[in-house]
């Protein structure tokens, strides 16, 4: 799986957003994302506050600015944070795949909650398929949540993404949704302020 071919593009421009890479001053919105229990509700809850200033402190933000991927959702004008976005290939020893030998792309986000109801998410998950599609050859694409994720589970559908079964991970129903990467390209047509239109106000609950 490590071969398998992964996004490339450093930075994704869209109206509004720029998917970057994260650096330092991007530090306290990434501590919120994972201590916020709203955002964290769908997650398995959220992390203590201790715990994650002090994996910064130590760490830094080079794990996620270094995987290719891994995006900081920033707002163009101010570049300040709004979220995540990442699109990897999801393990072949996790339950949920579409395929016999595993490791498709699968994509994931969060938004911080002061920054729900605008469409960020689903603004930013169409640039970043419609980036992969450019690049990579046409393959499955996976979202995974909790089936009680409702609203993430309308926003996958906003994508394109149909159902393609569930299964039991982190004490919860999982519900896994598939689409094919060329369904994402120029080709598709989909200019942004329909999909805009589709996809507002259900960009706001994080996918698992």
């Amino acid at each position: 799986m490590n071969d398998l071919p992964m996004p490339t593009a450093v930075e994704i421009p869209t109206e509004r957003l720029r998917l970057r890479r994260a650096h330092d001053a991007d530090i306290d919105g990434l501590v919120e994302l994972r201590t916020d229990p709203q955002v964290r509700a769908h997650l398995g809850g959220p992390r203590p506050r201790s715990v994650v200033e002090q994996y910064f402190r130590t760490n830094g933000v080079g794990v996620l600015a270094d995987r290719p991927g891994t995006y900081v959702i920033a707002d163009k004008e101010s570049d300040r944070l709004i979220g995540t976005l990442v699109l990897d290939r999801r393990s072949a020893d996790l339950p949920g795949h579409v395929t016999e030998e595993g490791g498709e792309l699968e994509l994931s986000y969060v938004v911080r909650r002061g920054d729900w109801g605008a469409g960020f998410a689903f603004e930013a998950a169409s640039a970043a398929l419609r980036a992969a599609a450019g690049e990579l050859p046409d393959q499955p694409v996976l979202v995974v949540t909790q089936t009680a994720n409702e609203r993430s589970l309308e926003l996958a559908a906003r994508l394109g993404f149909r159902p393609a079964g569930t299964f039991e991970a982190y004490d919860a129903e999982q519900a896994l949704r598939v689409a094919e990467l060329h369904s994402f390209g120029p080709a598709a047509g989909l200019g942004f302020r329909g999909a805009l239109a589709r996809g507002r106000s259900v960009g706001e609950h994080p996918v698992r």
